[in-house]
């Protein structure tokens, strides 16, 4: 599935030296997108926040999964989660983590395309 949306440039510009806490936390979070349906999940949340059963459709995996997965998120502070009555509506605060996942896919769609790089 082609993102088309360009990604929003960076706010803030940021300077400081990366070290080892830097790196094992993007490592952390590299672990958690690596999971297509987790992956998916994010994606689909950089697009809009969305609840339990909208990102169940959207995935194609199983509720209990998508619960498990969206869990596992929100613990790693990667998404977050609103009542809405009974509804639990889940969104991403951090638009480098939704510029990541979308560079991610449109590199993904790159490769599998065969369209050229580009910056």
């Amino acid at each position: 599935m082609p993102v088309s949306e360009p990604s929003p440039p960076a706010t803030r510009s940021h300077t400081h030296p990366s070290g080892a806490a830097q790196f094992s936390t993007a490592a952390n979070v590299f672990s958690l997108l690596s999971d297509p349906t987790r992956l998916h999940l994010v994606w689909s949340l950089a697009r809009g926040e969305a609840d339990v059963n909208t990102l169940t459709e959207a995935s194609g995996a199983a509720r209990p999964a998508v619960s498990q997965h969206l869990a596992k998120l929100r613990l790693a502070g990667l998404v977050q989660v609103r009542k809405e009555g009974r509804r639990s509506v889940y969104s991403l605060h951090d638009g480098h983590l939704r510029r990541l996942v979308i560079e991610a896919v449109n590199h993904a769609n790159h490769m599998i395309t065969g369209a050229p790089p580009h910056d």
